[in-house]
């Protein structure tokens, strides 16, 4: 209730300010001088405007110097936008290289901290070297062995080929020498097989003397019993029998020797062959003595197949120890650290960041923009963080491609419905050297620029 009072005695008092703000407004009667009828107001008659010359004069000068000057700002307007190109979707960028750990194993050491610049080759990070020490030195080993095996194989060669080498000559020789025994013994074989023959036929022939000298000597003994020959004639047949006899007798005893003989020849025949065939079968071992021989020297190859394996084993455990030491390969500075002393790494795991001082822009113009635009194009460069400094560069080089191209999905424009949208090409624009000159530690990679190219 007093909220509504005192609203309407404002109100009241407002109305009563009001009125006495505003002029009086004279009443009017009727024709009739009856009470007031309608309230009028008496309008001032219009204010007329001077109408001298030199007036109208400068109001038209006015009015052209500012036509001139909005002509003038509208053609330079036009002139800059026909040789200028400006995007403000733009950014700054660098190089930079990601540190991996080649190898597995607990860090012991880092040298860096996290903005801190780098010289190349600087160490970064360390690694624990004893597990890569005993594996060279396993490697060694193994290497050692195979030289050794080498050299045993090697050994063996020589003596090999010096032995199989002799038993060869000396198996050719005796397998020659039992050849022309081979020979010789046939030859006697022969001649015993010739001389058997010979004396069986005497020996028939003697046979025959002998019947006719037995049968003389019985004939001449009856007549010399008889008394019809004589003591003499007797003893004549008599002793001519005793030698035809023992001429029989000799002759058999030769068929005899002659049938050993040619008994003993067929033996030595026999045993000459047999031999032969062992000194064709010691040839042989001495054959089988040099093919170890070649045995021994694809052993000796082996060995050094297995020396070259050992030596490049070494030569990857060298290198895995040297993967102890992670170095900067590049000059820069250190960003996105996350390694820590005492911490277990894997192969390929990211460390840290080294991003190279070597700052320049992609500018991403639309496709319109790009008709003029070819390397080495001035360009003026706006970076949000320093908005008081104004940096120059020029085209570099532009994409060979959209940015939608190499996207991770690249739109299809053949499929569903097509909408034409104006596509953005990256243009690589690098600093001029001069230009950023105590800003280069202060530029860095993601920082939003302005971007104007000059395509004159």
């Amino acid at each position: 209730m007093e909220h509504s009072n005192l609203s309407t005695d404002t109100l009241k008092s407002t109305e009563t300010k009001s009125e006495e703000l505003l002029p009086p407004i004279p009443e009017a009667k009727s024709e009739e001088g009856e009470s007031p009828a309608i309230e009028a107001i008496e309008l001032s008659p219009p204010v007329k405007l001077s109408t001298h010359p030199y007036r109208k004069v400068v109001l038209f000068g006015i009015l052209a110097i500012g036509a001139i000057a909005i002509g003038i700002f509208g053609y330079r307007w036009w002139q800059y936008a026909d040789t200028h190109q400006e995007t403000d979707n733009a950014y700054v960028t660098s190089d930079s290289y990601p540190i991996n750990a080649r190898i597995a194993g607990t860090v012991v050491e880092v040298t860096v901290d996290d903005n801190q610049q780098v010289a190349k080759g600087g160490l970064l990070v360390k690694l624990d070297s004893r597990d890569y020490e005993i594996a060279l030195e396993q490697v060694k080993t193994t290497l050692e062995v195979a030289k050794q095996q080498a050299k045993v194989a090697q050994a063996n060669i020589d003596v090999a080929a010096t032995n199989g080498l002799g038993k060869i000559q000396e198996a050719q020789g005796n397998v020659d020498a039992n050849d022309f025994n081979i020979f010789s013994v046939q030859a006697s074989v022969l001649e015993a097989q010739a001389g058997v023959p010979s004396v069986q036929a005497q020996l028939a022939q003697v046979r025959a003397n002998l019947v006719k000298a037995e049968q003389d000597y019985r004939r001449y003994e009856m007549l010399w019993q008889q008394g019809a020959t004589s003591r003499q004639q007797f003893d004549i047949a008599k002793a001519s029998y005793e030698a035809t006899l023992a001429q029989y007798d000799s002759l058999q005893e030769q068929v005899l020797q002659a049938k050993a003989r040619l008994q003993q020849a067929q033996r030595n025949l026999n045993s000459a062959e047999a031999k032969l065939v062992s000194t064709k079968g010691t040839f042989q071992q001495a054959e089988a003595t040099n093919q170890q021989t070649e045995v021994n020297r694809r052993q000796y190859k082996s060995a050094l197949a297995a020396i070259t394996q050992a030596e490049v084993q070494v030569k990857n455990a060298e290198l895995q120890l040297s993967y102890i030491k992670i170095v900067a390969p590049a000059a820069g500075r250190i960003g996105n650290k996350n390694v820590q002393i005492g911490q277990r790494v894997q192969a390929g795991q990211t460390l840290m960041s080294v991003v190279k001082l070597n700052p320049w822009i992609i500018a991403n113009f639309k496709e319109t923009q790009l008709q003029k635009m070819e390397p080495g194009q001035t360009v003026e460069i706006k970076i949000d963080a320093f908005p008081n400094h104004i940096f120059q560069g020029k085209v570099d080089s532009l994409s060979p491609g959209s940015g939608a191209k190499f996207a991770l999905l690249p739109p299809d424009n053949a499929t569903g419905n097509f909408t034409k949208i104006v596509q953005r090409v990256p243009v690589k624009v690098v600093f001029d050297a001069d230009s950023i000159k105590g800003y280069e530690s202060r530029i860095v990679p993601g920082m939003s620029v302005i971007t104007t190219v000059e395509t004159k």
